[in-house]
């Protein structure tokens, strides 16, 4: 079985396998995408609501890599979905991949390029430069602005 993301829908993604997906996808998608999301849902595609120990196990790993704030409540719930399910999530979003690939989750891609490593990254301050490990609304040094940073 597989899991399927939003993008799966937009770029018209097949597979001979079973296919998921969660019921929050469904609002991320309009026009030709909603269509097809209710098709499949109509002819078998199994909806899946993930356990909340789940959802916040993927948000501490997401809060590890420092991808939490890059991922909205949906893309947490897919991998929830593709965790609890021991199947592979099919998406193109980065940060979704980069947490599947810290919970050994398999990722199949679509239309880009999959990552190829995957990272833990820091977070630094525009104004004094301090890096840190967690990412935080502001320093708390100076006040300032984080953003992300490649570790490597």
């Amino acid at each position: 079985m597989y899991v399927l993301d939003s993008s799966a829908f937009i770029n018209e993604y097949h597979t001979e396998e079973r296919i998921a997906s969660i019921p929050m996808v469904r609002e991320e998608l309009e026009d030709e995408s909603a269509y097809r999301f209710d098709a499949l849902e109509g002819s078998g595609m199994h909806l899946h609501v993930p356990d909340a120990e789940t959802v916040e196990r993927i948000e501490r790993a997401a809060r590890e890599t420092g991808d939490l704030a890059e991922l909205s409540r949906t893309d947490v719930r897919l991998v929830a979905a593709a965790f609890e399910l021991d199947s592979p999530l099919v998406t193109d979003d980065y940060a979704m991949q980069n947490v599947a690939e810290k919970l050994d989750v398999t990722v199949e891609v679509i239309a880009q390029d999959g990552i190829t490593e995957q990272r833990d990254w820091l977070f630094q301050c525009a104004g004094c430069g301090r890096e840190f490990d967690e990412n935080h609304d502001r320093c708390p040094i100076c006040g300032s602005d984080l953003s992300r940073k490649n570790p490597a």
